[in-house]
């Protein structure tokens, strides 16, 4: 398992984190035949509470167990016997598994829809525009930029600053399009429903949906928001892993699940989630890490293509309009409107480097 980090094009800021550069681990897996691939995860301390060392620690104790691993039954075998562990290691175990599931498909020579018997990618996938930006001249800049881009879909960072985001929220006003949509993402500023509550209401932008307005974990607060609000609450680091759906199957109207396939454990539990998520009447966004590449982009798509009635906005693929490195070419990116279109999509990138 090696480190990868690099600087941004674009820095990226949030109430309580601002991000300048990669911050990944990357698994290689090969074969005797001398094939190999190259598999992603980023662990976040403030999503699942991993770090750079905690994933390293345990992809040293398991590594063992994984290199007897040669086909799609084996991997399945071994997610279910360790559900507790991936729990714990849900970036970590992404990097493993999209690794060994990208080797697999190159033995095969095959898309990894056809590894994991799903239907092949068909159609067009349209992603959402992000802004991050404390300062309101960048913030401007760059969501004109997106506008003449063709988005029309944004997520944009809430920081609790009157000044910050009333200068934004006009920029929004005065610049956007009748047919705009813009997801807020608080990244967990308050303790009470009642100071957000008042907040949104106080700042008075149209927000079709607000993303972890409160700390982790506080889902019957949340609720209250959105039901005094009239618009669902995202969940991001309040829902990691299966058991979570405990606490939002009763009221499916009031939530989203930002389903992000490296926190949630790799795309075989994500699809888990996903199919979940469908039976219990939860929309999903596809979201994903700042500064993740191609490789988890890809992984992303197979969630995509399979629950569409589902998903309602991805984020992501990036690829080289936001990394100075990706770890694969060609990188998998958006076009003009945030658009990227199946036929376009390669599967077996190869490496870089």
């Amino acid at each position: 398992m090696e480190t990868l980090r690099s600087p941004l094009k674009v820095r990226f800021q949030h109430a309580s984190f601002d991000r300048s550069n990669t911050e990944s681990v990357i698994v290689r897996a090969a074969n005797e035949s001398g094939q190999e691939e190259l598999g992603e995860g980023c662990p976040r301390v403030y999503v699942t509470g991993e770090s750079l060392e905690s994933a390293k620690a345990f992809f040293q104790e398991f590594r063992d167990e994984w290199l007897t691993i040669s086909n799609l039954p084996d991997l399945r075998h071994w997610i279910n016997t360790n559900r507790n562990s991936i729990d714990s290691n849900p970036a970590a175990f992404c990097a493993v598994e999209s690794a060994l599931l990208r080797l697999l498909a190159r033995e095969a020579d095959v898309s990894l829809e056809s590894i994991l018997e799903l239907p092949e990618l068909s159609g067009v996938f349209k992603y959402s525009a992000i802004i991050g930006s404390r300062d309101s001249a960048q913030f401007r800049d760059q969501f004109q930029q997106y506008l003449e881009f063709g988005f029309t879909d944004f997520k944009i960072k809430i920081f609790g600053d009157t000044g910050t985001d009333y200068a934004n929220r006009k920029n929004l006003l005065d610049n956007g399009t009748p047919d705009l949509t813009v997801r807020a993402d608080a990244n967990s500023i308050w303790s009470s429903a009642g100071a957000a509550i008042e907040y949104f209401k106080n700042l008075d932008y149209p927000f079709v949906a607000i993303e972890e307005p409160l700390k982790k974990g506080q889902f019957s607060d949340c609720k209250i928001i959105a039901e005094s609000l009239g618009i669902p609450v995202i969940l991001d680091e309040s829902f990691t892993r299966v058991a979570d759906f405990n606490d939002i199957s009763a009221d499916p109207a009031s939530w989203i699940a930002n389903l992000r396939i490296s926190k949630m454990g790799g795309i075989l539990r994500s699809l888990e989630i996903a199919e979940m998520a469908k039976q219990n009447g939860v929309s999903i966004i596809l979201g994903a890490q700042v500064g993740e590449s191609s490789i988890l982009t890809r992984m992303a798509l197979v969630v995509a293509n399979m629950y569409r009635n589902s998903v309602i906005a991805q984020e992501g693929a990036f690829g080289s309009r936001l990394l100075t490195r990706d770890l694969v070419d060609p990188p998998i990116e958006f076009g003009a409107g945030g658009i990227l279109k199946a036929e376009d999509i390669y599967d077996l990138i190869r490496p870089v480097g």
